[in-house]
């Protein structure tokens, strides 16, 4: 997709690996300059030879003082991407506090808050702009093992649509990008089985799970122009699943 976003800044959290570090290299591409968020330090350092003139950021968005020193004035973001997230399974009756609570603390509660610093500048400067928050097809239908990290991306759905209407008057839109099992380091723990994977792969119309290229062209949809009328919306990249 040929998108152009040249005199826009941009931040991605979750930038270091996956999904996160193909946006990044994706808006820098297209002209952006981008704000890169992880906890991993080595993650920054190579990101930052592939893409030079990135804001590398490394903090642990599940810590919200850490977070609120690291983002609080960063200054100027056009297009937001809240993509860190943390899988973390376990069965529904052996669901423990502690993985409970990392999980809502990554995955939901650091998209409130990184989406609020946004938004506040966003909105003092009187600028349209665009959130996309990266969810997943649990949102929706969910897995053996995956009770804590489906709840979170159920809660995002209800998350985006809030953010939607509340800050649709100031002309930020936001939207998520659903996807089903990417291939990424992440995505490998849900089908590292692989009699499982060749069997949830064929319940997919498309026969196959999404590359990250595919995840990525949608966000960037979403973040560009091309997507002006569209807020409050969550797009499937699910090779069909939930069709069938």
């Amino acid at each position: 997709m040929q998108l152009n976003f040249s005199g826009l800044r941009a931040l991605v959290t979750g930038a270091g690996k996956g999904i996160g570090r193909d946006t990044v290299k994706a808006l820098h591409a297209s002209g952006a300059k981008v704000v890169a968020v992880t906890r991993t330090s080595a993650d920054l350092v190579s990101l930052a030879k592939e893409c030079p003139g990135i804001e590398p950021v490394c903090v642990d968005l599940g810590d919200w003082e850490a977070t609120e020193k690291a983002l609080g004035g960063i200054g100027p973001v056009d297009l937001l991407v809240n993509n860190a997230a943390v899988a973390l399974m376990q069965p529904f009756l052996e669901v423990t506090k502690e993985v409970f609570d990392r999980s809502f603390k990554v995955n939901l509660r650091s998209v409130l808050q990184v989406s609020q610093i946004v938004a506040r500048d966003m909105i003092s400067r009187g600028v349209p702009g665009s959130i996309v928050n990266v969810s997943s097809m649990v949102a929706y239908v969910t897995y053996p093992n995956l009770t804590t990290y489906s709840s979170t991306k159920g809660a995002m759905t209800m998350l985006t649509k809030a953010m939607a209407m509340e800050l649709g008057p100031h002309k930020i839109r936001v939207n998520s990008v659903n996807p089903t099992v990417v291939l990424t380091d992440m995505g490998k723990k849900v089908s590292e089985n692989p009699d499982y994977a060749k069997k949830f792969k064929e319940r997919h119309p498309l026969r196959k799970f999404a590359e990250v290229e595919d995840v990525v062209n949608s966000i960037l949809f979403l973040l560009s122009d091309s997507s002006a009328s569209t807020s409050g919306s969550g797009i499937l990249v699910d090779a069909g699943y939930l069709a069938s």
